[in-house]
């Protein structure tokens, strides 16, 4: 399927989804957890929607412009602009580590309930351990 068929598709399926919480929201579905799928709904259709939709103006707005075009490729593949934004990636990876780990403890500190906490803590350690994978797996390669 060619690209811009999949930010069509992003944008349907987002405002699908927007109009679906919307509608779970007026008809005041649910009990206990089920109460927060509106609000979901609305979060993922917006950011799919935002997606397909700026994917689809910016390959319009080069459309016209094969030069522009090929300038916008080429710093994307720039090895110097990838090594700045991975080293980017890294700090803030290294920042989060620290944040989450801070906001756990406050959360156990607050007594949040405890559904909240065992959800960020399995969030944090899926992102830990898949760091981890990641970098055992290419010290395998280089």
């Amino acid at each position: 399927m060619k690209k811009n068929a999949w930010n069509v598709l992003f944008v349907l399926l987002g405002l699908l989804a927007v109009a679906a919480g919307l509608w779970l929201l007026r008809a005041g579905a649910g009990f206990g957890a089920a109460r927060a799928l509106p609000y979901v709904c609305i979060g993922v259709g917006c950011g799919l929607f935002g997606q397909g939709a700026g994917e689809l103006l910016a390959a319009r707005a080069v459309r016209g412009d094969p030069a522009l075009q090929r300038r916008l490729e080429v710093e994307r593949a720039d090895e110097r602009n990838r090594a700045i934004s991975d080293r980017a990636k890294g700090r803030a990876f290294d920042r989060m580590t620290f944040v989450y780990s801070a906001l756990m403890l406050t959360f156990a500190l607050m007594e949040v309930e405890l559904a909240a906490v065992l959800l960020l803590v399995a969030a944090y350690l899926f992102v830990e351990f898949s760091a981890v994978y990641d970098r055992c797996k290419l010290e395998k390669e280089m």
